[in-house]
């Protein structure tokens, strides 16, 4: 049996950035990961996803420079292959990039299969290479951990019960990634981050999009205004959203989807697509672990719930989790994993550390119009008995915003009277690089009055956000 400080099961964000502070702090670290280092996040969601929306920015800025600015650009085809393989390469650059900083920090990466075998144990089957490692019978390693282990799996795209997705009519997120090719109908399942993404996506490549939500609106955890201004922009760009509708059945002929929806008021709609992509959320991976030889279980949800949040430590002493596997308040975000990852690996080599404050961890939907958002929203602030001052900002109030022509906002939540910011919330183009700065404000509990100090530069987008503070410490010169 070959020994470490930390042994940590799963090479996603959470995994990889909790092996590699660990290592920065001289702890010796065994990284087992079945697949391929990187997770969900590098090589079935947030980068790849997210290279395909940018292609989509620019698929959307020709039909902008033709029909505003009288720029005679058009397009003539999408080359889905030549997108993929951008995209591809992409991800695997970062492959290769995380790969390496593993090396280079002297991280042990063993790839196969982890099963816990008692509270400080683990057996790793299927194992195809293993580096610095000793192994034991050809195929299969045991490790004890000195300090600690750290469960880090992630998750996988939920499924319906009758609802088989087959990877061409019915796709989950990770199924439209590879698929051979665009659909020219789509019906997405869900209204949250990943559907919105997809639809907003498949919209700019020309597809017709029906969008169906089960909750009274999209982005059911966000503001409510974010929700309403997020919902205008996709209308406008010709995006069917139903919300308050449930999907009742879908058949599914050799050459697509027909899907029978409940809508609203009651009716039965049936669209027909060809593809439905499921987008209903993520469930926690943890089948084959084997939880119970450590004396662990999960929760009806199948998160790994911490007897410890300060340290995101479980009820067995010296067994952490991290990422998808905790449930809220972690957010499932990969940059959430990331302060996860550091917390706990900084508890296992003795180093103070503090607290992740996920209220102040900032949520990105990269749609066109992009939402972003920190803190609380307006509701759950007053629920939790604050009296607030609201301000909202047109991003058109400002030049730049007027440039653009996308409309958005800017919404501020903050206890009355010029007290602390709690919530700032932000929709339209770009707004995904304008939120690190609400993430400070909130972060560190600033008042209107301090942000209004700071001068922002003209003519950005950002104005926008310094107007709305210089409006709540009554300073604004464009009043709303």
């Amino acid at each position: 049996m070959d020994t470490a400080d930390v042994i940590v099961i799963g090479g996603g964000t959470g995994g990889y950035s909790t092996a590699l502070r660990a290592a920065a702090l001289g702890l010796d670290v065994v990284l087992v990961e079945r697949d391929k280092v990187g997770g969900t996040c590098l090589h079935r969601g947030c980068i790849p996803s997210k290279a395909m929306l940018h292609a989509a920015e620019l698929v959307d800025g020709i039909a902008e420079a033709r029909e505003r600015w009288g720029v005679k650009a058009t397009l003539d085809a999408v080359d889905w292959s030549a997108l993929v393989a951008t995209r591809d390469d992409i991800v695997a650059r970062n492959h290769r990039g995380v790969e390496a900083h593993l090396a280079h920090a002297g991280v042990r990466v063993v790839r196969g299969s982890a099963r816990l075998t008692g509270a400080r144990s683990v057996r790793v089957d299927g194992v195809d290479s293993v580096d610095g490692v000793n192994g034991g019978a050809e195929g299969v390693c045991d490790f004890a951990a000195r300090r600690g282990i750290v469960l880090a799996t992630g998750s996988r795209p939920r499924t319906l019960p009758a609802l088989t997705p087959d990877g061409r009519r019915v796709v989950t997120s990770d199924d439209a990634l590879f698929a051979p090719a665009l659909p020219a109908s789509v019906v997405v399942l869900g209204g949250g981050a990943i559907g919105v993404e997809y639809a907003s996506f498949h919209r700019s490549m020309g597809a017709q999009v029906t969008l169906v939500e089960a909750a009274d609106r999209i982005v059911p955890l966000e503001d409510a205004d974010v929700s309403r201004h997020l919902t205008r922009g996709l209308k406008k760009r010709g995006v069917d959203v139903l919300t308050g509708a449930r999907l009742i059945d879908a058949e599914l002929p050799a050459d697509g989807v027909r899907a029978r929806v409940r809508t609203a008021r009651g009716e039965t709609r049936v669209i027909e697509a060809e593809r439905l992509l499921v987008a209903v959320g993520r469930v926690p991976v943890t089948d084959g672990l084997d939880l119970a030889a450590a004396g662990l279980s999960t929760d009806e949800r199948g998160f790994v719930v911490p007897a410890d949040w300060s340290r995101l430590e479980t009820a067995v002493p010296g067994v952490h989790v991290v990422g998808d596997l905790l449930p809220p308040p972690s957010l499932g975000l990969a940059h959430a994993s990331f302060a996860e990852g550091l917390l706990v690996a900084e508890t296992l080599a003795g180093v103070p550390s503090a607290p992740v404050d996920y209220a102040a961890v900032p949520r990105v939907t990269y749609s066109s119009p992009q939402t972003a958002s920190v803190g609380l929203s307006e509701a759950e602030a007053r629920a939790r008995g604050h009296d607030v001052d609201v301000n909202t900002m047109p991003l058109t109030a400002v030049a730049k915003g007027m440039v653009h022509g996308q409309g958005g906002m800017v919404k501020v939540v903050a206890e009355a009277g010029g007290g602390q910011v709690l919530g700032v919330h932000l929709v339209g183009p770009h707004v995904s690089e304008m939120i690190a700065e609400s993430q400070l404000i909130v972060g560190w509990d600033a008042q209107p009055d301090d942000v209004a100090r700071h001068v922002h530069a003209h003519p950005t987008l950002s104005e926008a956000v310094g107007e709305a503070f210089l409006t709540l410490a009554g300073r604004g010169l464009h009043q709303q």
